[in-house]
């Protein structure tokens, strides 16, 4: 028998507070099923292609049966998911009319690449022919198969942070911190704004200041829009539960409540001006924000206009939105990196 401290250093673990998994030698599996599964939703709700004949958009996600995981062994991340996928599609012609149609996905898994897997486009039952249907075949089908590029990217990237540990011997001398799944993110997220300190009584005047944001979409005014006003697609990219009545006049919440409102005037595919607050601001007190999208070709501008924010939450305000609204669109809908 070897004595203390001169066995296999594979397997030497006082070096380490947590003992756990030194050299990443030990086999160590991460479910990623119910992340991908929120993940392809939201990706694929926000599919639109549009021309002179029309526009046609996904609207439901109606089948995704499937598993996704990660494996780490020796140090090396091996993947594995498979996906059978049924989604709805509606087009509407320049004239008003609808047609409604499908789209299946039978096999995107780790054995193909992402420009193999089938994907099949039909109209439903009974409807008439429509040039829709080649719109959907030939531009859906695109953004349908960058969407599922993005879901792969993201499922290689952002969800495996944390699985390859430092190593006794290695660079790091500290754990390397893991990032949860979204869903958990969100939970952490949903602490940080609500843990701020109790609402302040009705009457306390309090010092305001403007603040103003901009950045950069890789996606088109229309479709970036339809994120911020389409409650299905706030609720993918906040990862919880969101009412969105996007009417002028209509009320919103998010963030288990942490943020709330109402909107006070849309132009679709311009402007959104709303009050807006944050639950731990004074009662009663609103922010008006204002976001403008300009076209910029293949990307979209969009600027931030935010006036009687509380002195004291300037920077928090500030941060809240670069983080939770713009990099959480970015993540969720991949419009934050080209795809080649």
């Amino acid at each position: 028998m070897a004595k203390w401290g001169e066995g296999d250093p594979r397997w030497i673990v006082e070096q380490r507070a947590d003992a756990t998994n030194v050299n990443n030698w030990h086999w160590t599996e991460r479910d990623a099923s119910n992340w991908s599964t929120e993940k392809l939703k939201g990706l694929f709700l926000a599919v639109r292609a549009e021309n002179e004949e029309g526009v046609c958009e996904v609207t439901e996600v109606s089948k995704l049966d499937g598993e996704a995981s990660i494996n780490n062994r020796k140090g090396k991340l091996i993947f594995f998911y498979e996906w059978n996928i049924k989604l709805s599609w509606t087009g509407t012609s320049k004239l008003g009319v609808k047609y409604k149609g499908h789209v299946e996905i039978p096999n995107l898994s780790d054995e193909n690449d992402v420009d193999e897997v089938e994907i099949s486009i039909s109209l439903a039952k009974d409807e008439p022919d429509t040039n829709l249907t080649v719109l959907m075949k030939q531009e859906g089908v695109k953004k349908i198969r960058n969407a599922m590029s993005t879901y792969v990217s993201t499922l290689k990237t952002e969800f495996t942070q944390g699985m390859i540990l430092p190593t006794v011997n290695g660079e790091q001398t500290e754990p390397v911190p893991q990032l949860a799944p979204k869903a958990e993110v969100h939970k952490t997220t949903a602490s940080t704004v609500t843990a701020a300190p109790e609402s302040k009584p009705i009457g306390v005047k309090i010092p305001t200041c403007k603040i103003s944001l901009k950045d950069i979409f890789l996606t088109s005014p229309e479709e970036l829009y339809r994120v911020f006003t389409t409650q299905e697609l706030v609720q993918a990219f906040t990862h919880a539960p969101a009412i969105i009545e996007a009417d002028k006049g209509g009320k919103f919440h998010l963030l288990d409540g942490s943020v709330s409102g109402k909107f006070i005037d849309l132009v679709a595919e311009k402007q959104i001006v709303m009050k807006w607050r944050f639950k731990s601001w004074p009662s009663g007190h609103f922010a008006t924000v204002t976001l403008n999208f300009t076209d910029k070709g293949s990307e979209t501008e969009v600027r931030l206009e935010g006036k009687d924010i509380p002195s004291s939450e300037e920077e928090r305000t500030k941060q809240g939105w670069q983080r939770y609204y713009f990099e959480g669109i970015k993540q969720t809908f991949g419009y934050g990196a080209r795809l080649f």
